[in-house]
This record gives C-alpha cells, structure tokens and sequence, in this order.
C-alpha cells in the first residue's frame, strides 16, 4: 500500500513540530514548509526524516511549486501569526500571514489540480466575548471577536467554508482551544510562568514571577492530545464541517501558576506587570467539543499536571 503523504505548514512552530513527531511514528511521508528565518530547533531531532522545502505563505508562486512537487493526501495548515498579543502591535501582518496566507494555500492547491484533505487550525479565540451562561461553548456559539488575532481566524475559517463550498475542497475546519505543553513559546502564560519559575531555580532570576491578568479562565489541552486530535479530523470528519477541540475543564490563571510554583522548591513571590496586560481580555473559555468526540472517539488522555509538569522539566533542561 502507498504510503500516505503529509505536508505540514508551521512545522518549525509548538505543536507543528509534535504533529510531525506524530505523523511519523503514524508511518506517514511527511513533508513541511519553512521560510529561510525559520529556527529549527523542535524539529532538529527528526529533521533526518523530514523532506522541508523553502516557501513562505505569503509567496503564492512558492506554494505551488512546493505542491506540484509533493501531491500530499493532507494537508495541515498550522502555519500563522498564533500570538494574540502581537495582534494588537502588528494588526495588519497578523491579517496578512492568517487571512492571505491561507487564500494562498488554497489556490494554490487549486491551480495544482490536487484534492488533499486539508485540515486548518482555527481558533477558540474566535467566540470572543462569552457569557458564563453561554458555557461551555459549541460550535454554534455566536462569534464576537475581541483581537485582530480572532478576526483573521474567523476569516480563516470562513475562507475554509466557502473554498469547500464554492470549489468542493475537503477543508475541516478545528477550532482549538488552549493548547500547552513542552516546546510552547515563553510568549504564551503557562510557558512563561514555567520558564521564570526554572530561571528562579537556577539563580538567573529574583524569585518573583511577572504575571498579567490572572483572573481569566482557560481551557488546555495537551499539545499532545491536540495534535492527535488534527490526525483524526482528517481522517474521520466531514469537509466543510467545524468542530471544536478542548479538554471540558476551564483553569483560573491564578491556579495555573499556583500549581507550578507548588512544584518548585523555592520561595517565590509574584507581581503584576502592567506590559503583560491587554486591551481587552476574554474571561472565560470552556469548550465543549462533544460534535468531534462523537465523531471521532477522541478524548484527552494527559493530565494537565502532567503538561505542567512536562513544560517545566523543559525549561529546567533549557535554562
């Protein structure tokens, strides 16, 4: 039997690379893009099994002759600007890189004359502002959103719609919500929490952890089971479709960084910083994903403890 070919986008990024890991050990060609300035250093351990071409989404012509040349059976769009607060500091090249990157791809694909099911990373920050009595939030919860992040998402995911609709192209669409894990930024809460509290450990910081607003809920997922999750969408699901991936359980900020300076030995205090604040927050994420899971039999199967755990170890070994 032919073995299946997958081409990944964002592959040098936080759950790109564990999707790689992944498709990998699942007996599946993987193939990535990367643009030149892409660091590898997630992927450096398996690069050997990799075939990465150079392209960038923002360059239509790139993709294309990456596409004539491999004819994946998948595709995963993961390739973005992911971080909502340099959504407010760079509006227009995070619409850019997530709106007209993804319109690329997709002629791209067209102009190729290939039919891959595609899958493309939304996200739940798309809901936006949500009212407690509107959890947990389903796929038809309505769509408020409160960044140019979210904006460029939903664009994403309607551009994903109305491709499928217009052009019959198997595009799923999964709105993710939080995912964390070993290999996430030090950009995004639980992984900056982790890396000040290792750096505190080791003497290169005062034992005070910055933090901004602590008073949200989110819902986290293990990059891990996330990324499992992308597999069995295009396997399983229905093109054209939406579905949401979360755990079901929203964590308090404040607990979150509670339980990882529980798991440190050292004495450490915590202060507001007022860059980490942004212009408005969404209070409260609380997926119900029950469309995928009767879908697709998928369920988390790594404890948030566990994750936590992981991500510190992370930065213990980087810091």
């Amino acid at each position: 039997m032919k073995t299946k070919k997958a081409l990944i986008t964002g592959i040098t990024g936080f759950a790109g690379s564990h999707l790689a890991e992944l498709l990998l050990k699942e007996g599946y060609d993987v193939f990535a893009t990367t643009r030149p300035r892409s660091k590898t250093e997630h992927i450096d351990h398996i690069l050997d099994q990799l075939k990465l071409y150079d392209a960038d989404l923002i360059d239509s012509h790139s993709l294309s002759t990456v596409l004539s040349d491999v004819k994946p059976d998948y595709i995963f769009h993961l390739g973005a600007q992911a971080f909502v607060p340099t959504s407010w500091s760079s509006p227009a090249t995070t619409m850019e890189s997530n709106v007209i990157g993804t319109i690329h791809l997709f002629e791209a694909v067209r102009r190729v004359e290939i039919n891959p099911v595609i899958q493309i990373a939304c996200s739940s920050e798309e809901y936006g502002l949500v009212q407690k009595h509107e959890t947990p939030i389903t796929e038809q919860n309505e769509l408020r959103p409160l960044s140019t992040y979210a904006v460029s998402k939903i664009a994403m995911d309607f551009l994903g719609y109305q491709y499928f609709k217009s052009y019959g192209m198997k595009i799923i669409r999964t709105r993710g919500f939080n995912h964390t894990g070993p290999r996430q930024g030090d950009v995004y809460v639980c992984s900056t929490f982790a890396k000040q509290v290792a750096l505190i450990e080791v003497g290169k910081k005062k034992p005070v952890i910055e933090v901004g607003n602590l008073e949200s809920f989110r819902d986290f997922t293990d990059v891990r089971d996330m990324v499992r999750a992308y597999l069995l969408a295009v396997q399983q699901c229905e093109p054209g479709d939406v579905y949401n991936i979360a755990s079901g359980r929203a964590w308090q900020i404040k607990e979150v960084l509670h339980m990882l300076i529980k798991m440190s030995k050292k004495q450490i205090t915590v202060a507001q910083d007022e860059k980490r604040m942004r212009p408005s927050d969404v209070e409260l994420l609380l997926g119900d994903s029950t469309k995928f899971r009767n879908k697709t039999g998928w369920k988390p199967e790594i404890p948030f403890e566990k994750t936590l755990e992981d991500l510190l170890q992370y930065w213990r070994e980087r810091v």
